[in-house]
This record gives C-alpha cells, sequence and structure tokens, in this order.
C-alpha cells in the first residue's frame, strides 16, 4: 500500500469514499492500525487517559507526546501519522511553532491543535513552514474544564459559529478538520461546505473519515463507553481482526449509526 499523504485524502475526499483513523500509542499498536490499512494513525493526548490513568488529558506534556510518537513512527508502515499538541502548547503562536517543531522531528507527519478562530495566526504560521495541520473544533478534551464536562457542543446557535470558525481556520491553511461530538446534521453541513477532509467522532456518519480511539474500539477502558464507540472486539478473535472489522464498517456504512450520533 503506498504511503498515505494529504493528497490521498482529499481525493478520497473528491471521489466520496470514506477513509478511517485510530490512536496508537506504541510500536505495536502502530504496528496493528498500519497493517490493516487505516489512512490516518493519532498520537492522541488520549494517552493521559488511557496509558497514564490520569482523568483528563491535560497532565500530558510535550517530552510525553514526543516519546509516544517516536514509538509509534517506528512500527508505523504507510499510515499518515497525526499527533496532537498537548494542552497549552498552543497559547501563542511562538509555542506552537516550537511543540510542532518537536513533534515533526519526533516522525509526526501533521499536527493536530484544539480551539477555535483564535488560532488563525498559528495555522497561518506553521502553514508557512511547511507543517500540516489539523483543527480539532466542537468538544475539545483539553478545555473540559471551561465546558463544565464532556458536553456536546455546537447546537443552536454556536453551531453556526462552528462553520464560521471552521472557515477561517481553513483560509488560515488548515488541511484538514475533526470535529467532536457535534449533532450528526451539523456534521453534514461542515462536510458539504468544507474544502478539506473533515474526521469526526461522534459526529455522525456523513463526515469523510472517522476516529475512535483504540482502547475504546477493543473494549479495554476502564469506564463507562461514551455513545459513539462500539467495542469491535465482540466479533473478533484478536486486536488485529478488530481493527479490520472496523475498518470494514466505516467503509461500507455499517458505522456509525444512529445510536452512536447525536
Amino acid at each position: 500500500m503506498a504511503k498515505i499523504t494529504i493528497r490521498t485524502l482529499q481525493k478520497m475526499k473528491a471521489e466520496g469514499r470514506k477513509f478511517t483513523s485510530l490512536t496508537a500509542y506504541d510500536a505495536t499498536q502502530a504496528h496493528w492500525v498500519s497493517a490493516a490499512g487505516i489512512e490516518v494513525m493519532l498520537v492522541g493526548d488520549s494517552l493521559g487517559m488511557v496509558i497514564q490513568g490520569h482523568d483528563s488529558t491535560l497532565p500530558v506534556t510535550l517530552d510525553d507526546m514526543a516519546y509516544h510518537t517516536r514509538a509509534v513512527a517506528r512500527g508505523n508502515q504507510q499510515s499518515m501519522l497525526m499527533v496532537d499538541l498537548p494542552f497549552m502548547t498552543a497559547a501563542t503562536v511562538e509555542r506552537t511553532l516550537d511543540a510542532a517543531h518537536q513533534l515533526m522531528q519526533a516522525g509526526a507527519e501533521i499536527v493536530k491543535l484544539e480551539g477555535a478562530r483564535w488560532l488563525a495566526p498559528a495555522i497561518e504560521q506553521l502553514s508557512h513552514n511547511g507543517v500540516p495541520v489539523c483543527a480539532h473544533l466542537g468538544l475539545t478534551p483539553q478545555s473540559v474544564n471551561k465546558f463544565g464536562g464532556y458536553r456536546v457542543q455546537g447546537k443552536d446557535a454556536a453551531g453556526q459559529q462552528l462553520l464560521e470558525d471552521a472557515d477561517a481556520l481553513v483560509a488560515a491553511g488548515a488541511d484538514m478538520l475533526l470535529v467532536e461530538c457535534i449533532p450528526a446534521e451539523l456534521a453534514k453541513e461542515l462536510q458539504q461546505r468544507s474544502p478539506v477532509p473533515v474526521i469526526g467522532i461522534g459526529a455522525g456518519a456523513d463526515v469523510d473519515g472517522q476516529v475512535l480511539v483504540l482502547y475504546d474500539m477493543l473494549g479495554m477502558n476502564t469506564g463507562r463507553n461514551a455513545r459513539f464507540v462500539r467495542n469491535f472486539m465482540t466479533d473478533a478473535g484478536s486486536p488485529q481482526e478488530a481493527i479490520t472489522l472496523y475498518d470494514q464498517a466505516v467503509r461500507n456504512g455499517d458505522f456509525p449509526q444512529p445510536e452512536h450520533q447525536f
């Protein structure tokens, strides 16, 4: 399989073909994910919860992210490697550039930033410096304390604001968008108006790609599943088979179903 790039995903969007994304945190998981043909592998700051045992992503450091990025890069084969900028590393343009510099040198091929329109200056500078960017909108877990918990975002008038924020970030140079826990109809509208690929998690079936946390879709989490999660190990004999089932379900439209969306 050829190496996945931004151009690959743009072509898939143009052709109406779905793509898949999963998190990975070490070389073995990276091998599983890339061998299954998953297009986008995410080293997520979710590692703070599923690896380190924290109750949020906030304690994760840039050094943590660089360490796991290097490990995942060694196990990756052809997936595009996306990496989260952790809490407060996008607070200023200068800090964003420094964090992205370190993660790209660790093996990232695209960085993901949580926020809204205020990220535009940083995204513009990253783009000028040759760093691909995915902008994360909707429920942004690094802002959990500001939101007062993990709540659906983009309802009513806030939906129009999200669309306008997305437009501004794409205009600044964002190469992809990721939306989390927003109404399915809003995600559909965003996918239709966005010139760049849109990945969703808890955002319905009409986006260009789907992402889940690997531990969640393998049924390995220790708490209650979010509404948008499906345990693919139920019908699989191994993690590798479960990843393949997830990939097939997204591509043929079997996942997500209405019960997985808002």
